[in-house]
């Protein structure tokens, strides 16, 4: 092999060592018996079995996994509208601004967004008396109003590319808008749907600055324990939490590659 030819593989193996190196010795060093994390004290399981006897970090995760959730599926909600007006009605007036708000959570630094956010649930606490407080609420209103942006590029780049004239066959045979909008655009464009709550889903999960803004007492999710407890030191069952994390994203990885090579086949054979 050339000199030429060895080039893409040396930088493709350096490239993905460079990204999983980390994670294989996190997942290496879950399994280790000692306390200290950079000290290997023989293989041992205990880090797994006090993490699932934890009351704080089971707690931690249902509530980022209820959170993730019901903010997901708003934002679906809302970013498919946003999309939907974007693409389907034309030149108006205000379009440039509407197009500017949905895409400006996505440029948008976390910290403003919480700040704002907080600000905001302030406000209307002090001159409506709700959301009393913060907590799950404030957090899921949070989370769907910048996922949604997300959302809308996802659901607009597929309506973009959708033929419109299946919708104007619909219309033709007499159906009206709003049939059409739920018996023909929405299976359509179902699978953007699915990835952008997939998206949501796991921005929602992942967020810790706008969360910390808008959480109030008993409503901390998962990354907010996580990164309370590492700011104390990394201790080995934060490891073994990791690993599970890491096990269950690679299980859905895993199944969604199985499912699209399996559609491929059907429509290939087909």
């Amino acid at each position: 092999m050339t000199r030429r030819g060895l080039f893409l593989p040396v930088v493709c193996v350096l490239g993905f060592v460079f990204l999983y190196a980390p994670i294989v010795s996190l997942v290496v060093y879950s399994f280790n018996d000692s306390r200290l994390v950079t000290v290997w004290g023989g293989f041992s399981t205990r880090w797994y079995a006090q993490l699932v006897t934890d009351p704080q970090i089971l707690g931690a995760a249902w509530i980022s996994l209820q959170v993730a959730a019901i903010s997901a599926s708003l934002a679906v909600a809302l970013g498919t509208l946003a999309a939907y007006v974007l693409t389907r009605f034309g030149p108006f007036r205000g379009r440039a601004i509407l197009t500017g708000m949905a895409a400006a959570p996505l440029v948008m630094p976390e910290v403003i967004t919480g700040l704002s956010m907080l600000l905001l649930f302030v406000a209307m606490e002090g001159l409506v008396g709700w959301p009393a407080g913060r907590g799950m609420t404030t957090i899921i209103i949070a989370h769907a109003t910048f996922c949604m942006a997300y959302v809308a590029v996802v659901v607009q780049s597929r309506l973009a590319g959708m033929d419109e004239s299946l919708e104007e066959a619909a219309m033709d045979l007499g159906a009206r808008p709003v049939r059409v909008f739920f018996d023909v655009t929405v299976p359509v464009i179902a699978p953007a749907l699915v990835a952008g709550w997939l998206l949501a889903f796991t921005l929602s999960l992942d967020d810790l600055v706008i969360a910390s803004f808008v959480t109030g007492p008993g409503a901390s999710t998962l990354p907010m324990v996580i990164f309370s407890k590492v700011r104390l030191g990394v201790s080995p069952d934060i490891n073994a939490l990791a690993t599970i994390i890491i096990a269950v994203v690679g299980l859905g990885v895993a199944l969604g590659t199985w499912q699209m090579r399996r559609a491929m086949r059907g429509r290939k054979a087909g």
